[in-house]
């Protein structure tokens, strides 16, 4: 029963029951009158059998998950207690398992490491594995759960049903962190841990971000500083120096040279209009595109003035913040396959337009380069472990109302090689479906070439009820008793739940609806929602208790998951990427949102027409929208209809690769609600402990 190969010696016609032998061994049958010679051949043939079995071994641990050594869960009351009473395997013994190999890993402490994208060339001809996506119904302002999900199902996947399985997840921003939200670490007994660290700085990526997209701000003022109070020669002598006698152009230079139609190489030879061209980007202040980003809430850089020093010399403009996730930067780190797909990326982003008219570019300013210096090492996705101790990808982190919502194109890439054919990968999507699955299938599904198995639709009964027409309440404690009745629960499901499925199947992949269990939830309510979301065309609903049983309590949800990603699914995009940008965003509005039209103002209409000019009208849409409503209304919950959709401004990412028009009164930098969740985090000074994160 041991044995890789058996040679049976004689036994003429006699049966050797199967069960004899170890499952996949090697049996050889041979008569008992052997010559030597023969006898010898056979030895050979066991030992290249034997070699043969070995080498498979190596290369099925090479090219796939190997047997997860599985962390028992301990019974406490926070989430940060769970995760603290959790010891994480060691991050080096998590990456053998997954089958990375030692040079591919770059440590960060014990418990995280960055991974390195040379795994992908390794892997290039393993088939990749089953992708699922997880979205949601529209959100209360406190979340229903899809990243719980996320994880109690990788946990049930790998840790109870031994399917190679990983989870992809984006990194939290400290807005919401310290807001209104907390973590997006999960919760209850599917979490990521340690949860304190994917919650505050894990290894920089965001901080990265903010350095990058500040470091092109002060170019971009810098740059009309110098412009304005400089002559074109003493420009040109100081954008393109003499050193040691030898005056030559950088190669970004060359770039800059190429776009403006300038064949030379030598500085000397530039004409007098061609060096005017060369060092005057004559940016327009008024059209000036690009902010500053900080990760925090802070309302009070919606809008503010720079330039008001002396040294300035009157170079005065009004300018704003964004939050770092909105930055284009973390778009494109979302986005890009490769090292080079994001430098090009970087070139491209355009921060503004001249007074002529033509965009500029961070490759113009000369900064692109630095830029992909500052992001070399945010490029690769960190590796991080469960409760359980299977494995999780963070990476990257942009907001779905904001920005497209979903973690990197290059953390799945290398999930769905290292899952091998039969595992799983379980990516998320940003709030609810009508945001953060839309632009998942149709911006990040473009720029990655996959296509996903199942998605599965996260809900709650709170929301539910919400959407059914209860109060808007954000606390089950605070929950009237009149909230209390199927009758909103139904309401619920047959508007909010009901239309997110139907968005799901515009894009013909199946759903399995994962009903997240409070314990407040009765049994009457959450057999109602399993009953009427099948009704509504759901391949499946279960309901889902990981919080409080960790994957345990997910099993159903991965077996059903498992049978609907066995089904044949028809994806196709909801638009045609030649449609024009405002058919792209009617058809959203149209189809995703259930608007009757949209309302472009006279800006968004001019923005258009000047991406037309410029050849950005083949670009994807991405809608910068609120996430608590299907509709711009963030008041208006269930399905609403009869609306017009406005758009009161059009800005372009050419760099990340998409359109973003801004509906109704959306902001790209959140505020401070009146207690935050600052108010409860503190550290212990003598045990260095963390506490109130969550």
């Amino acid at each position: 029963m041991q044995s890789d190969a058996v040679v049976l010696l004689g036994g003429g016609n006699i049966d050797i029951l199967p069960t004899c032998f170890r499952p996949g061994a090697a049996v050889i049958h041979c008569e008992p009158t052997l010559e030597s010679g023969i006898a010898e051949l056979i030895v050979i043939t066991v030992k290249i059998i034997l070699s043969s079995m070995v080498c498979c071994k190596i290369m099925e641990k090479m090219y796939s998950i190997q047997h997860f050594s599985v962390l028992k869960l301990n019974l406490y009351i926070s989430d940060i207690e769970i995760s603290r009473a959790q010891i994480p395997k060691p991050v080096n013994q998590l990456a053998e398992e997954v089958g990375l190999l030692p040079e591919e890993l770059e440590a960060y402490g014990r418990s995280k490491a960055k991974v390195c994208l040379s795994l992908l060339d390794r892997l290039h001809t393993q088939p990749d594995g089953k992708y699922v996506l997880v979205a949601g119904i529209t959100p209360t302002p406190l979340g229903e759960g899809k990243s719980t999900v996320t994880i109690g199902l990788v946990q049930a996947l790998s840790a109870h049903l031994s399917l190679n399985s990983f989870a992809c997840l984006r990194q939290p921003s400290q807005g919401p962190t310290f807001g209104v939200k907390g973590g997006a670490a999960g919760g209850g007994y599917a979490q990521v841990i340690p949860m304190e660290e994917f919650n505050l700085h894990l290894t920089g990526d965001i901080h990265a971000i903010t350095a990058a997209n500040n470091l092109v701000a002060a170019a971009i003022d810098a740059r009309m500083l110098h412009e304005a109070t400089q002559s074109d020669k003493a420009l040109f002598n100081r954008l393109v120096p003499s050193v040691n006698g030898v005056r030559k152009f950088s190669p970004i230079q060359f770039s800059r040279l190429q776009r403006l139609g300038i064949d030379k190489t030598n500085p000397a030879s530039l004409t007098p209009e061609e060096v005017t061209s060369f060092v005057r980007l004559d940016l327009d202040p008024s059209k000036i595109t690009w902010q500053r980003v900080v990760d925090t809430n802070d309302r009070f850089l919606r809008k503010i003035t720079v330039g008001q020093a002396n040294t300035e010399k009157g170079q005065i403009r009004e300018t704003g913040f964004d939050i770092a996730v909105a930055s284009e930067i973390m778009a494109i780190l979302a986005l890009a396959d490769s090292l080079e797909d994001m430098k090009n990326r970087l070139a491209r982003m355009v921060v503004g337009t001249s007074r002529s008219g033509q965009p500029v570019t961070t490759e113009d300013l000369g900064v692109s380069g630095a830029l992909t210096v500052l992001m070399k090492d945010a490029i690769k996705p960190t590796l991080m472990q469960t409760l359980e101790g299977t494995p999780v990808f963070v990476h990257a982190g942009p907001f779905a109302n904001i920005a497209h919502g979903n973690s990197s194109v290059l953390a799945d890439k290398l999930a769905l090689k290292l899952v091998g054919r039969d595992g799983f990968v379980v990516t998320e999507a940003g709030f609810g479906a009508d945001i953060g699955m839309e632009k998942f299938f149709n911006i990040k599904c473009r720029a990655s070439g996959l296509r996903p198995n199942v998605v599965v639709l996260v809900a709650t009964i709170r929301a539910l009820k919400m959407h059914g027409g209860g109060p808007n309440r954000h606390k089950p404690k605070d929950i009237p008793s009149l909230y209390l009745n199927l009758s909103l629960v139904a309401a619920g499901c047959h508007s909010n739940l009901k239309k997110q499925i139907q968005i799901a199947h515009l894009f013909g992949i199946p759903v399995v609806v994962a009903l997240n269990v409070f314990k407040t939830d009765t049994q009457a309510e959450i057999d109602l929602v399993c009953e009427i979301a099948k009704g509504c065309g759901a391949s499946d609903a279960v309901p889902c208790n990981h919080w409080a049983q960790g994957g345990r309590g997910s099993i159903k949800l991965a077996q059903a998951v498992n049978e609907a990603a066995s089904r044949p699914s028809n994806f196709q995009f909801l638009y045609n990427i030649e449609m024009p940008i405002a058919d792209k965003i009617r058809t959203i509005a149209q189809k995703v949102y259930g608007a009757d039209d949209i309302e472009l103002s006279p800006a968004a209409k001019d923005k258009i027409d000047y991406y037309n000019q410029q050849g950005y009208g083949l670009l994807p849409i991405c809608m910068a929208k609120t996430h608590l409503s299907l509709s711009h209304m963030p008041d208006k919950k269930g399905a609403p209809t009869g609306f017009v959709l406005p758009i009161r401004d059009v800005r372009a990412s050419i760099g990340a690769g998409f359109i973003y028009p801004l509906v109704g009164t959306m902001s790209t930098m959140p505020g401070l609600p009146t207690r935050p969740c600052f108010y409860d985090i503190d550290l212990d000074p003598v045990t260095g402990e963390i506490t109130g994160l969550f």
